[in-house]
């Protein structure tokens, strides 16, 4: 999850800046921009990594329930007809 923050943030950072910079802002301005785009790039970050692994727990648990299940059928003994 801190890897994710991290990564938001600098891809924030470097957005910002490079917003800033080809909009001939001054570098006080560029660097203000920069560090408000990385917060809100670590909060994204942050908050699609969150989602991003859940989703993977999510869908991990539900292989393990089917695999499960799929045992279980297999373990029963057919019904005579």
């Amino acid at each position: 999850m801190k890897a994710m923050m991290i990564l938001g943030s600098i891809a924030g950072f470097l957005l910002g800046v490079g917003s800033s910079l080809l909009g001939n802002c001054l570098w006080s301005t560029a660097l203000w921009h920069a560090c408000v785009g990385a917060l809100l790039g670590g909060l994204l970050g942050r908050w699609w990594g969150r989602m991003w692994f859940d989703g993977l727990a999510d869908a991990l648990e539900q292989q393990r329930r089917d695999r499960t299940a799929a045992a279980a059928s297999e373990n029963k003994k057919p019904a005579k007809v």
